[in-house]
């Protein structure tokens, strides 16, 4: 039986200070093969506590057993039971706010969230009968694109000896196991069109009003998700000869939010019925696949990786979080 894992509820929310709170429902990442939601219980945890939020980890059955679009049912069956009786799944005192709900997901699970929202938009959709819509979506280092072959995205992305240690690699490690979770995702003579697959190829209007992408620059996923946000917003698609980010390596536990648009940007437009479409890019300079999750055994003993990551991931929760909150959610 699938269950819901983790529920996060912000310490300022008690018996005694009952709260109606936004929620973020995210996804955790695993190439749709491996992984659970306590994979990212520190990072749900501390956006729950700092920006009082209500965050709910969703899981689902993993491939090869559950190929594409098993994962996609499974939360859509989730997130439907969730937002339509939210009080059996929380305690009396706290209130689900559905006028404030959007997803957020991690790798694979940023293709699953972006996968999701385009099922949530069918005017059939039960939600809609509830007068719920799902006000952003957040897909963090997504995979975005399997038309492209992995030796491409490979070639993308930035290597920097200079920094040392495990960002030192002349081979980005998920090639390692990326040929594996494909195969074990989607069967052959799977159409790689479908924007359900790949959300490369979704229309815009099924996708949520507010988007947010969030790549790594040493990241072999990262050029497509540049590519994606950049079609979103109306700006000019990078080529597959231009690399992401820059050579220069940045302070320690610095991002780059000004003065670069390889790194930071967001486009404001105007959309039918007086709403507007914001889409935002954000590329964590320096860091790999993963940054934000626990690298302790994929970097070993590479504290420099480890604590630079650390500080980035305690940034980009921030400005997510004052993203939605001074955005979507207003």
């Amino acid at each position: 039986m699938l269950t819901i894992t983790s529920i996060f509820i912000p310490t300022s929310a008690t018996h005694s200070n009952p709260q109606t709170l936004p929620v973020l429902f995210t996804i955790h990442g695993g190439g749709f093969v491996i992984g659970s939601p306590p994979d990212n219980d520190e990072w749900n945890r501390t956006y729950s506590n700092q920006h009082n939020t209500l965050v709910i980890a969703l899981n689902y059955h993993k491939a090869p057993a559950s190929p594409f679009p098993g994962a996609i049912h499974d939360l859509e069956a989730l997130l439907l039971a969730i937002l339509s009786s939210p009080a059996k799944s929380l305690p009396p005192h706290i209130t689900l706010d559905t006028s404030r709900v959007a997803l957020a997901g991690f790798s694979a699970g940023g293709n699953l969230a972006l996968s999701l929202s385009q099922q949530l938009s069918s005017p059939s959709y039960p939600l809609n009968n509830l007068n719920i819509t799902i006000k952003a979506v957040v897909p963090i280092y997504p995979v975005i694109d399997f038309t492209v072959p992995l030796p491409i995205k490979a070639s993308t992305r930035r290597y920097k000896p200079s920094l040392g240690g495990f960002r030192a690699k002349e081979t980005d490690y998920l090639l390692t196991f990326a040929t594996m979770f494909d195969w074990a995702y989607f069967s052959a003579g799977q159409s790689l069109r479908d924007p359900l697959l790949c959300p490369v190829f979704a229309e815009e209007e099924k996708l949520p009003d507010n988007i947010f992408v969030i790549g790594c620059e040493m990241d072999l996923l990262c050029h497509e998700a540049w590519r994606f946000a950049s079609r979103l917003g109306g700006r000019e698609v990078p080529g597959w000869d231009e690399k992401v980010g820059r050579e220069d390596v940045s302070p320690r536990g610095e991002l780059v939010l000004e003065g670069d648009e390889k790194f930071a940007w967001e486009v404001v437009k105007d959309a039918d019925g007086g709403k507007q479409k914001r889409v935002r890019w954000l590329l964590v300079p320096d860091a790999v696949h993963a940054f934000d999750q626990d690298l302790s055994l994929l970097a070993g003993g590479d504290n420099e990786v480890i604590e630079d990551a650390k500080i980035k991931a305690g940034k980009v929760i921030g400005i997510i979080g004052e993203w939605l909150g001074n955005g979507a959610f207003k």
